[in-house]
């Protein structure tokens, strides 16, 4: 038996190495994208999922922030469908379906379902209470965010707890009147009157009896607490 190669079978299968490395070469890889937007003539980005980290461009450099109420209402008003469809295809099936109702504050919601992923079940049943998960640190007046305090806090105690936590009544009747809110892009303005209305007694039983609560309605009821 003849072991030795042909000279034209060994031509062969070296010409076709060269063929094999030019495919591998060609192979694209893709990256996933950051969102970014300018805020008072600076950039500002949000990373990818899992990460989500929060940056704004110092010179030539990426620095992580707590981005403002300000920033992220910025981009809820320049960030397209078009600039989030890319986006969102790296966001999980189920992360993407929570954010959906959040047409507004769609930023806000992403930044709670990374920071506290064993919330989202809750929040999806209650959107409106996303809006003052994400608020936590003006509601509590803490000097930095403090997600993992929430994600302890709703270990040990639930929803419950995480409604005692940010000064909400921790009742089922707190649940059902924020379930009744028609749309959960809540303006910041209403947290605090809103939160204090469900602690008087009068305004707990009008907002009971409001089955969709409107934002024209809230901002009503809340200019009445206020008169």
């Amino acid at each position: 038996m003849n072991l030795t190669s042909s000279p034209r079978a060994y031509a062969r299968s070296t010409s076709s190495a060269p063929t094999i490395t030019r495919r591998a070469r060609n192979v694209k890889c893709y990256v996933p994208l950051a969102l970014t937007w300018s805020h008072s003539g600076v950039l500002h980005r949000v990373t990818h999922w899992p990460e989500v980290q929060f940056e704004r461009l110092y010179g030539t450099e990426w620095i992580a922030i707590a981005p403002s109420a300000e920033a992220l209402a910025t981009a809820a008003k320049t960030l397209t469908t078009a600039d989030w469809q890319p986006y969102l295809e790296f966001v999980p099936a189920a992360v993407r379906e929570f954010m959906a109702p959040f047409a507004f504050s769609r930023l806000e919601a992403l930044q709670v379902a990374a920071r506290c992923p064993a919330l989202i079940a809750d929040l999806a049943e209650t959107p409106a209470l996303t809006a003052f998960v994400s608020a936590h640190v003006e509601l509590r007046g803490s000097p930095a965010p403090r997600w993992t305090e929430i994600n302890a806090i709703h270990e040990r105690n639930g929803i419950f707890g995480v409604l005692e936590w940010l000064g909400l009544p921790a009742s089922r009747q707190t649940l059902a009147i924020l379930r009744n809110v028609v749309q959960p892009n809540l303006p910041r303005r209403f947290l605090e009157p809103l939160r204090s209305m469900l602690w008087e007694p009068k305004a707990l039983t009008t907002l009971q009896k409001t089955p969709a609560l409107t934002d024209r309605q809230l901002s009503h009821y809340i200019h009445a607490l206020a008169a």
